[in-house]
């Protein structure tokens, strides 16, 4: 599992290959994307890209949590989580892609 990571770089450097932008024009393009992506999740909007998924916002509330090296029970606060759910065609195309 020590494979490569996707960096903003990387979707920039993709975006100005596939594209023809440049270089500048495509990093702001990224930009721009994620973080009307992130504004949406702050807002507490779903963002559902078709063919990879939806990601959500899901408050969990407080509860009792226990530490795992004293057994001592200990309150866990209320706090926002964000999820992602991957759509069947994603699903799908890791999968097929594991078998190779």
């Amino acid at each position: 599992m020590g494979g490569k990571t996707l960096t903003r770089m990387d979707l920039s450097e993709s975006v100005f290959r596939e594209v023809g932008l440049s270089r500048n024009e495509s990093a702001d393009l990224v930009e721009t994307v994620l973080n009307h992506i992130s504004d949406a999740l702050v807002s507490g909007e779903n963002v559902k890209i078709s063919s990879f998924g939806t990601f959500s916002i899901r408050d969990k509330a407080e509860r009792i949590g226990r530490n795992p090296k004293t057994g001592q029970e200990v309150p866990i606060k209320p706090r926002r989580v964000l999820t992602f759910r991957p759509s069947h065609l994603m699903k799908d195309r890791v999968a097929t892609g594991n078998k190779s």
